[in-house]
């Protein structure tokens, strides 16, 4: 029997989308305890203050928020502990040796189930100016005021 693949997103960090430049991105694993999973089942997860890093040959990711499960009693752990991220040696060579690079940073994009794994897309980022944020913002504004005409248009 073919297994049905999927992907539920659980959380999405918009900001990073603003505030960076994404070059290139990374899937990779999450070491979690069991009730944090039950709980990014039910969606209470933020990764809008989330950052990463590399330290010692091992990546992990900071400030990711998940809201204890209200059934765990003491099995809860501390919701913006430290996670370890689950990559392949030859990645975090990779990302290291981009890190040494001025201006780029790891930022956590997505969180996910992906065949009943918990997933957590990372992207190498660099910092946006003033006016490459006014920019975005200006097409945006022109690319909804040509949605609102087109729609306008078809009704009549």
């Amino acid at each position: 029997m073919a297994k049905k693949s999927g992907m539920k997103l659980i959380a999405n960090n918009k900001k990073a989308f603003h505030d960076y430049f994404i070059e290139d991105t990374y899937e990779a694993g999450i070491a979690l305890a069991g009730t944090e999973v039950k709980s990014l089942r039910s969606g209470k997860c933020s990764i809008k203050e989330a950052f990463v890093r590399v330290e010692n040959g091992e990546v992990y990711v900071y400030g990711m928020h998940i809201t204890p499960y209200e059934k765990g009693n003491i099995f809860n752990k501390d919701p913006l502990r430290v996670r370890k991220l689950l990559l392949h040696r030859c990645e975090i060579n990779k990302i290291e040796a981009k890190l040494k690079e001025k201006g780029l940073t790891l930022v956590p994009l997505k969180v996910y189930f992906k065949d009943s794994l918990v997933k957590v897309e990372i992207g190498m980022a660099r910092g946006k100016k003033l006016y490459d944020k006014r920019q975005d913002i200006a097409k945006k504004d022109q690319r909804r005021e040509a949605e609102r005409d087109f729609k306008v248009k078809n009704l009549y």
